[in-house]
């Protein structure tokens, strides 16, 4: 199952950016200069993608990737609106970015995610849950082969191609109105409920391994295992659904700028639900396995939006 996840990902991934840039169904014509930006910025990524491929193969951490999943696309968005000479528009999608980058940076951070010795950090527990379901993967020769093409130049990839929308916005003509401004208010407000949700699960497990830890009574919530209260009575998974709404709503600001619904930066957003839409049954299927009542939520929470059913504990 999860190999057969990993392949319909990349074969997607070849797929799409082959129909967006090597056919004629999207429009993909540059200016020098926005081609020149593009090629620089296409280094970046395929730099960044071989370092962390480099150090997580000297390290044995294969979770450095995630260190510039929340970094690298501020980097992105301001070198391309800088290179446009600050367009409004590009520059609100860029402070936008930042604002998305900085809360997800501390997320991680606080999570052990980054460390003074640069190599080391939280790793991806899912990771090992991989080499676990696919046996193929168990070899050093193997698991380095899904490490480069998976791992680092995958989502390195993705994290490139969900940024260029606001490249998206340098090609388009449409002066910033009122559109963009609702546009760029509803990511905000995405973001903050994403950070909302976050610190829910952040207050949830802080609390749990405190009472694990000094052998305190374990009741309700702590009791099942995992949260179910706040933004998560709602949805399984409240942080996954704003951050795909998040960058399908910086895709729409880019697209306001060309003046039609679909150009050819959909290919990121795209790409990204479909990562975590396959990533979140993965994980779900971990917590299954887990926690016993685990089931019991997926049958009365959605997993990201829909019906739901509060009273069902």
């Amino acid at each position: 199952m999860v190999a057969k996840q990993a392949i319909f990902l990349i074969i997607t991934l070849c797929g799409l950016v082959y129909i967006t840039f090597g056919t004629n169904v999207f429009d993909t014509s540059f200016t020098a200069e926005q081609y020149s930006a593009l090629i620089t910025m296409t280094k970046l990524y395929l730099g960044s993608a071989i370092y962390c491929f480099v150090v997580s193969e000297l390290a044995r951490n294969y979770s450095q990737v995630d260190k510039f999943w929340s970094l690298i696309p501020i980097a992105y968005a301001w070198y391309f609106a800088q290179a446009a000479g600050y367009d409004d528009r590009m520059v609100m999608m860029a402070v936008l970015v930042t604002l998305w980058g900085l809360r997800l940076t501390y997320n991680f951070a606080r999570r052990g995610g980054f460390s003074i010795y640069f190599w080391k950090g939280e790793e991806d527990y899912r990771w090992v849950e991989v080499k676990k379901a696919i046996p193929f993967l168990s070899s050093r020769l193997t698991w380095g082969m899904f490490n480069l093409f998976f791992i680092c130049l995958y989502q390195m990839g993705l994290i490139f191609l969900f940024t260029l929308p606001i490249l998206a916005a340098w090609q388009g003509s449409e002066p910033m109105g009122t559109i963009d401004y609702l546009i760029g208010g509803f990511m905000f407000i995405l973001i903050v409920i994403q950070y909302i949700s976050d610190q829910q699960q952040y207050d949830f497990q802080t609390e749990k391994y405190r009472r694990i830890e000094n052998n305190e009574k374990l009741d309700g919530d702590y009791k099942r295992g995992f949260v179910t209260t706040g933004l998560w009575s709602f949805s399984r998974h409240p942080n996954f659904a704003c951050e795909q709404l998040i960058w399908i709503t910086f895709y729409f600001l880019g697209a306001s700028a060309n003046g039609s619904l679909l150009n050819w930066s959909v290919v990121g957003c795209v790409l990204l639900v479909v990562l975590f839409f396959n990533s979140a049954i993965f994980s779900e299927g971990i917590s299954s396995r887990k926690y016993p009542d685990y089931k019991k939520y997926q049958e009365n929470v959605p997993m990201f939006l829909g019906i739901f059913n509060k009273n069902w504990k």
